[in-house]
């Protein structure tokens, strides 16, 4: 992929070379501020998950709208990122190789920063490379609370938290977060998932508090179920990644804004246009190489009336959903919702921020996305 940009500072929202990456800032501006406000008035930490933008530049808005620091999820996305300026990063994940863990200690030397455990032997790693480097980091002991994924029973959280001090470590609280119930539709599901997570996180409490220790922090939460575990009384952190971007699949949950949930709006798009047409069809110039399918296919922003079809790597094809409806001229240009932001943004060197929105809109910025491709 190239890595010269699709757009300069200055240029009009037309002038952006297709396929691209681009984010309406007004949007994206409106979402940072309502989770901020949303955490703030409830007295939560906010450590929105960075591996969704990887992008340094955006973590510093964060920072600077109230949150406490970011997550990642690999070693190297947190050295992209600290070599970009953030200065506070947690790794909520578990790293067991020891080349990596050298990695980890001499980060630690540099920025404020926090790893996830689950077991005895990440803990002796982690001790052995920390000691070598004369380094030190805050350490959370990750529970299953319903993923199936990483994690230790909740009934073993006390022992585990014990290993981490035996080791000369600090021990900071509970990994906690359920990845599974992100995606539920319904807010019931989603509210019965978090019940049985925050039934989890307690168990692990009292784990802890047998053990003869205190639990400082339980951190997780992601967009689609932050309200549940705000309301729990048990989460102190929430660490929320899509809501900047929102992409289509989180915008089919079902929400209830009457509680005082904020309803986020889209602000990541790749703008395609029109390079074929034929009778019945149009044919885009953004394929899977411009927009991850992990989660279903693109949504079409403000043609609801057109689908969106695979095309292959290169191609997406629109057809008419509803009759009548008219499928765009050669060169349009089509803005596409991607179904999945996180694998979407890795795909692409360059964020196009625009403002004044994706029709007459002006290029603000040009951000590079730091920790593309940072997978170890």
């Amino acid at each position: 992929m190239s890595t010269v940009p699709a757009a300069r500072v200055g240029d009009s929202v037309d002038a952006i070379d297709t396929p691209a990456l681009v984010i309406d800032l007004d949007a994206m501006e409106a979402n940072l501020a309502a989770l901020s406000a949303f955490a703030g008035s409830r007295k939560l930490r906010l450590r929105p998950h960075a591996k969704m933008h990887k992008s340094g530049a955006i973590a510093a808005l964060q920072m600077q709208a109230g949150a406490v620091g970011v997550c990642v999820q690999k070693v190297g996305e947190a050295e992209a990122l600290a070599d970009a300026g953030v200065s506070d990063i947690f790794i909520s994940n578990e790293v067991i190789a020891p080349g990596k863990l050298a990695r980890v200690a001499a980060l630690a030397g540099r920025v404020r920063l926090a790893i996830a455990v689950d077991s005895a032997l990440g803990i002796e790693r982690l001790a052995a490379a920390l000691q070598a480097a004369g380094a030190t980091l805050d350490v959370f002991v990750e529970i299953d609370v319903g993923q199936g994924r990483c994690g230790v029973a909740p009934t073993a959280a006390g022992a585990l938290a014990h290993q981490v001090v035996a080791h000369g470590l600090r021990f900071a609280g509970l990994q906690a977060y359920h990845g599974r119930a992100q995606h539920l539709r319904t807010l019931a599901e989603r509210e019965a998932a978090i019940r049985h997570a925050v039934t989890a996180v307690r168990t692990a409490q009292a784990s802890i508090t047998s053990a003869g220790m205190q639990c400082p922090l339980v951190t997780g939460a992601g967009t689609g179920s932050f309200a549940f575990e705000a309301a729990s009384g048990v989460y102190g952190e929430l660490q929320c990644g899509s809501y900047l971007f929102m992409d289509r699949d989180y915008a089919e949950n079902e929400i209830d804004t009457a509680t005082g949930v904020p309803r986020f709006a889209h602000a990541l798009f790749v703008k395609s246009q029109v390079m074929s047409r034929g009778a019945a069809h149009a044919v885009v110039d953004a394929g899977h190489k411009a927009h991850a399918i992990d989660s279903g296919l693109p949504g079409l922003w403000q043609r609801a009336d057109l689908a969106y079809g695979n095309g292959g790597d290169e191609h997406g094809i629109l057809t008419a959903r509803t009759p009548g409806a008219t499928l765009p001229a050669l060169g349009e240009t089509v803005w596409l919702v991607p179904g999945h932001c996180d694998p979407t943004v890795n795909l692409h060197a360059h964020f196009i921020a625009v403002r004044g929105g994706l029709a007459g809109g002006v290029v603000e910025a040009v951000w590079p996305i730091d920790a593309r491709g940072r997978l170890t």
